[in-house]
């Protein structure tokens, strides 16, 4: 099977307090922009411009099926809200974007992300997948969906929240998704 390479650098703004972390972007095929959930039925866009413009359509490109990389990049450096995944490398075991079927074939460096986010508090993921590898790189437990866990890094206080997958395929409302994400921006005084 093919070995897929990552194919973005790091989203990392100097200010980020924040690095959410998904697990692999979808294949091309499935992109409606060239940056993270690009995915037209990935909700991660709709439920952030819900939290924060009160508008889950904000970040839509007016007039088609695709998200607004420049605003979405704005938005993110003015929040301090770092992106990348958790694997650079993956097989994808059956042809589609569900985690379940992806197999990482070379996990991300979190810790060399980290290094160039001095100001980061929290580590943010956003699945399962996300989250099995972070704390198989980290020996860290597990939280449950929506909470966190706290852990050091070289000294750092820092948490990590285990948010609900913005895939529509995990059945859960986007108000109720938007929810568990409200009270992680909340604690990090994002929103």
């Amino acid at each position: 099977m093919e070995i897929e390479e990552h194919p973005w650098e790091p989203f990392l703004p100097a200010n980020a307090r924040v690095l959410m972390l998904g697990s692999f972007p979808p294949q091309r095929k499935r992109w409606s922009m060239d940056f993270y959930y690009p995915n037209w039925s990935n909700d991660m866009w709709r439920l952030t411009g819900l939290l924060f413009f009160q508008d889950k359509d904000y970040f839509v490109e007016a007039g088609r099926k695709a998200f607004c990389k420049k605003r979405l990049v704005d938005f993110l450096q003015e929040k301090g809200i770092a992106l990348y995944d958790t694997a650079v490398a993956v097989r994808r075991l059956q042809d589609n974007a569900s985690d379940k079927y992806l197999e990482v074939v070379r996990p991300t460096d979190v810790a060399s992300l980290l290094h160039r986010l001095p100001a980061c508090q929290a580590v943010v993921t956003t699945g399962e997948k996300a989250t099995e590898t972070l704390c198989a790189a980290f020996s860290l437990p597990r939280p449950k969906v929506g909470d966190f866990v706290g852990f050091q890094f070289e000294g750092r206080s820092m948490r990590l929240y285990r948010m609900p997958s913005s895939s529509r395929a995990y059945p859960l409302a986007l108000e109720k998704k938007a929810a568990s994400y409200r009270v992680m921006y909340q604690d990090l005084e994002l929103l």
